[in-house]
């Protein structure tokens, strides 16, 4: 299947987690990425280093909104040394432009791909805007959301740290209003985790799964991974990460272990919070409600583990194998 990513590269490591499995995912053709929350190409810029770590760099990149529809900024990017290394990122070549995001967005729709957002929805918004209908119909699926209660011991965050709709809420209400769209929401994807039990995997995986392996441990310090998982006990001692974007790209090219449910939601406002309410004049929408944890902890080291072994197979494998 035919997949464009649309992401916020290069904050929360799940994001590079997301592509490397996506890059691994049997069948799957990545037609595009567009970078969001991007004023200065940085994000574009270490997705097309994590491409060239994969030895994927053939896959067009461009850089998109630089901020929200209302113009406020959205995020920041951690510090380069310790989750990259090497020299600084080569953005000479990226000019963050929603056109130029728009126009991927809308090749690969074109070419029939279901667009997997993993960050505020801003690209989406902006091109609906700027072509009207154009996400009409269109499949996509978008982490975010909150549809509580949670599972016992899980963190019960709430619509407000739903951070990609609420970094651009107008945006994901016009994604809401226009998309085919199905939501892996944050009360989900905290049933599956990243954790150190995995470390040893990733070092072995090449390159892209030391690269990996060195972001989520410097995140999980950044963000205090471990006094989470210390004061919730549905996690797992060794917490490093959540598996928020992971979760919801495996949903984007069909991955089944997961339990979803069609509801009738419309956008709510309560303040300056925005949510997902049900609602008999709402629109159809998929929304999952359960994943397999276990099942995807083992889909989602393989993938990235084939990437790896893909990188070391001599150039002429492939050409002597097609004959």
């Amino acid at each position: 299947m035919r997949l464009h990513l649309d992401t916020d590269f290069a904050g929360d490591p799940d994001d590079a987690c997301a592509l490397a499995m996506l890059l691994g995912w049997p069948g799957v053709e990545i037609v595009g990425i567009t970078t969001v929350a991007d004023p200065d190409g940085r994000r574009a810029g270490y997705v097309r280093r994590l491409l060239a770590v994969a030895c994927r760099d053939e896959i067009p990149v461009a850089a998109g909104a630089a901020t929200s529809l209302d113009g406020e900024a959205m995020g920041d990017i951690p510090d380069h040394d310790r989750y990259w290394g090497g020299p600084p990122v080569d953005t000479s070549p990226l000019h963050p432009s929603p056109g130029a995001a728009a126009a991927l967005l809308a090749r690969s729709i074109e070419a029939g791909a279901t667009v997997a957002a993993i960050g505020p929805l801003t690209n989406l918004a902006w091109l609906e805007l700027d072509h009207v209908g154009a996400i009409g119909g269109v499949r996509v699926v978008a982490m975010g959301g909150w549809f509580g209660p949670v599972s016992t011991g899980l963190p019960d965050w709430g619509p407000t740290h739903d951070w990609n709709i609420q970094c651009d809420r107008h945006a994901a209400a016009i994604v809401a209003s226009h998309a085919d769209l199905t939501l892996v929401p944050l009360s989900t994807t905290l049933g599956v985790q990243l954790t150190r039990r995995v470390l040893p995997r990733l070092d072995a995986a090449g390159p892209l799964g030391r690269l990996l392996a060195r972001q989520a441990v410097a995140y999980c310090e950044d963000e205090r991974k471990t006094e989470i998982a210390l004061s919730h006990r549905g996690l797992p001692d060794d917490l490093l990460n959540f598996h928020h974007d992971p979760l919801a790209a495996a949903v984007a090219v069909r991955w089944e272990s997961v339990t979803s449910e069609q509801m009738r939601l419309r956008p709510h406002w309560d303040d300056a919070v925005l949510s997902f309410e049900q609602n008999a004049d709402g629109r159809h929408t998929e929304v999952v409600t359960a994943v397999d944890s276990t099942a995807f902890d083992t889909v989602w080291i393989t993938a990235v583990e084939r990437v790896a072994d893909a990188s070391r197979r001599p150039a002429h494998a492939d050409r002597t194998a097609s004959g």
